[in-house]
């Protein structure tokens, strides 16, 4: 089972909207739901590291695409 990412981070921005208080509980229960926000949205939009791809080169000699010199570079 996956998580609801989104909806997760809709209920802790409510939760956040409620906490309109002055006092200092309030404040600094906003600043913990506010931690908990952003670390529901790095969550939400992680992705797997890319692999990366080996090819030969005229040479017979193993590269990747990082090896590969950036358009427009000049060499």
């Amino acid at each position: 089972m996956t998580s609801d990412f989104a909806a997760a981070r809709l209920h802790l921005q409510r939760a956040y909207d409620y906490l309109h208080g002055n006092d200092e509980i309030s404040h600094k229960t906003r600043e913990a739901v506010d931690l908990l926000i952003e670390a529901v949205a790095v969550a939400e939009h992680r992705r797997p590291p890319a692999r990366v791809l080996e090819f030969k080169t005229g040479a017979g000699k193993n590269r990747s695409l990082k090896d590969a010199p950036s358009i427009g570079a000049q060499q």
